[in-house]
């Protein structure tokens, strides 16, 4: 394992991620599946086991309820995560994927999480209280499940400013939008994500892409943004930094957790004291390193430290 400032994961949407293939899409059909795959997932506890696939370690933060519930503890536990659990009453959800074998297309099927009741958000608060990362990162990724407040992860940001803690938020919409009102380190919109943030109509270019960021950080509403663009690369705006990689040339076989590894491998680098260029280029092979997987397997150091190479020499 490195040596880094302490890092914590929060999933407050978690989901056991089941995976599986079919020759072809049809409606009205037995669709008879191949062999299936059980991952535990959800934005923070994906970015946890990235980290730990790139040699570091994290606490996974997550509530977890039902049959579903105790299966996902179980998964997370065979994968070596550190997780503090909260219960709640509600089953802990499942998100379906399935490949499509004739035509190489993915589909993804992500069901509601269940409603929280408000002492359950908050024994969520009180969790990562008892194990705030002083001097590290807080990672809160992922949607809000019904029940839980639009100011959660402004909450958060208020936390963190009390206790040196660096927020990382990768989320949407109002979740999001409130949490920078409230100041975060930093964050991971996609495009039209971003455009929905600065106000603006219509799609992006590259241009306006940057200054929109840069119009976030000059607020300080975030220090750092950094925007995933699939095949496209990745951009990333600081206050005294303006990056830009292409995506490696990889085969794609499921972008299911490519922004997490993306994330695990930024916040990683950062947490070890690497200059943000070095933690950029981790973070982008990392996201095409898990993008070369199948189904929701995700990135093997392995891939990520060749990838990391070929952005180097490009």
């Amino acid at each position: 394992m490195s040596v880094h400032a302490p890092i914590v994961t929060l999933t407050m949407n978690p989901a056991l991620d089941v995976s599986s293939t079919v020759e072809r899409v049809m409606p009205e059909h037995k669709l008879r599946c191949g062999p299936s795959r059980f991952d535990p997932g959800g934005g923070g506890v994906n970015v946890s086991r990235a980290i730990r696939n790139l040699g570091g370690d994290s606490i996974a933060v997550y509530p977890l309820g039902g049959p579903t519930g105790q299966a996902y503890r179980g998964f997370l536990e065979q994968a070596g995560i550190i997780g503090r659990v909260v219960t709640i009453a509600g089953n802990t959800r499942e998100s379906f994927t399935v490949d499509e074998l004739a035509t190489g297309e993915q589909f993804r099927f992500v069901l509601q999480g269940p409603t929280l009741r408000e002492p359950e958000w908050r024994a969520c608060l009180s969790v990562v209280a008892d194990h705030l990362p002083v001097g590290g990162f807080l990672i809160a990724s992922g949607s809000l499940p019904p029940g839980v407040p639009d100011d959660f992860y402004a909450m958060l940001a208020r936390i963190s400013a009390d206790h040196d803690i660096r927020l990382v938020v990768d989320a949407s919409g109002p979740a999001l939008a409130a949490a920078l009102d409230a100041g975060v380190h930093l964050i991971k919109p996609s495009r039209d994500e971003l455009a929905e943030l600065v106000g603006a109509h219509g799609e992006l270019d590259d241009a306006a892409m940057v200054d929109a960021a840069r119009s976030l950080v000059a607020a300080g509403r975030s220090r750092i943004v950094a925007l995933t663009l699939g095949g496209r690369g990745a951009i990333l705006v600081s206050e005294g930094e303006t990056l830009r990689l292409a995506t490696p040339r990889v085969e794609v076989a499921s972008a299911v957790g490519a922004g997490d590894s993306f994330l695990a491998g930024l916040v990683l680098r950062l947490a070890e004291g690497r200059p943000l260029a070095d933690a950029f280029r981790t973070a982008v092979a990392a996201g095409s390193a898990t993008a070369m997987l199948p189904a929701t397997e995700l990135c093997r150091a392995e891939d990520v430290a060749r990838l990391e190479g070929e952005l180097a020499a490009a």
